[in-house]
């Protein structure tokens, strides 16, 4: 909601502003229970200063965990939290907040059964997914006849929604996914709210892998500028970490190199960069949008989730 005030006579309205949502994430470990404490007031203060900066508690591990749109963005706060706060914290490797997404349609016809004494559990959904262009989700509900009582409907849009939060190839969420229900049956005495939750859960997991799903990872607009003398080793570098070059732009003695460069190879640039050109360029980087990673590095990301389950 968003409120806009002007002079008397004056009728103007703006719109609200986007707020990407963030690249990269890391976990913050408090030393002790000051820290602790000390680390929750400054983490209160600084996603009510920055929408992008967002933090929520892994539940698998009891970490906490800060996102935000870059490296340099993360180690701001994590030095605004030990200098103004006093919270000494042990920081975590970073993360790239990767996706993953669906490139084919792909139906489902799954049953919900469970049978346990009293009042069972059953619901059955019938439809399919498939991918959307535009927005992360999209439920849509064909169904016609009640065969699939209207209290329940919510129902499935809430299990397509649980189903989303964690992909199957990297563990990452997943997104680009209309879901539409056409079919489906109910029992008079054992569907329930749960029942087509799990039901829509199962459907999606059924289709999910038959959708040829891919991994998707954030790109970076990245410029940088420096002396001219140094263009084609700043280039280089880019290169080398999977960048595509956009463009070059000349000032004087001083050359911007624009590239489009994935989150995942900027980590340590700042360092590369000082030491190819003796400190006296520098660099920007903002969040440019999502793309396929290529094969190799989907292999690879595919088989460490693997390895971390088989760890868990």
């Amino acid at each position: 909601q968003l409120n806009t005030f002007t002079a008397d006579g004056i009728s103007a309205s703006m719109s609200s502003m986007h707020i990407p949502d963030p690249v990269i994430s890391l976990a913050v470990i408090p030393v002790d229970n000051m820290a602790q404490n000390n680390m929750s007031k400054a983490l209160n203060r600084f996603t009510k200063e920055d929408p992008t900066f967002r933090t929520y508690v892994d539940h698998e591990t009891g970490e906490t965990i800060i996102s935000g749109m870059g490296e340099l963005h993360l180690d701001v706060y994590i030095e605004r939290m030990k200098r103004e706060y006093s919270a000494a914290v042990d920081v975590g490797a970073p993360q790239v907040a990767y996706r993953e997404t669906i490139t084919l349609q792909a139906p489902f016809d799954y049953i919900h059964k469970k049978q346990t004494g009293g009042s069972g559990q059953y619901g059955r959904v019938a439809g399919y997914l498939e991918p959307l262009d535009e927005g992360e989700y999209e439920f849509v509900d064909e169904i016609v006849g009640g065969v699939i009582p209207r209290e329940f409907i919510p129902s499935c849009d809430k299990g397509f929604q649980k189903s989303m939060a964690k992909g199957s190839l990297c563990g990452a969420a997943i997104t680009g996914i209309r879901a539409v229900i056409n079919d489906g049956n109910s029992h008079s005495v054992d569907s329930s709210d749960v029942a087509f939750q799990l039901a829509a859960q199962g459907a999606f997991k059924e289709a999910y892998m038959k959708a040829s799903p891919v991994i998707m990872e954030p790109i970076m607009k990245v410029a940088v500028e420096g002396p001219t003398e140094f263009q084609g080793a700043v280039m280089g570098s880019l290169n080398q970490r999977r960048g595509m070059i956009i463009g070059t732009l000349e000032e004087g003695n001083y050359t911007v190199v624009e590239a489009e460069v994935p989150l995942s190879e900027m980590f340590g640039y700042s360092t590369t960069l000082r030491s190819l050109t003796q400190g006296k360029a520098e660099f920007t980087m903002e969040f440019a949008t999502f793309k396929q990673v290529p094969k190799s590095v989907s292999e690879e990301l595919v088989k460490r989730y693997q390895e971390e389950r088989k760890n868990d």
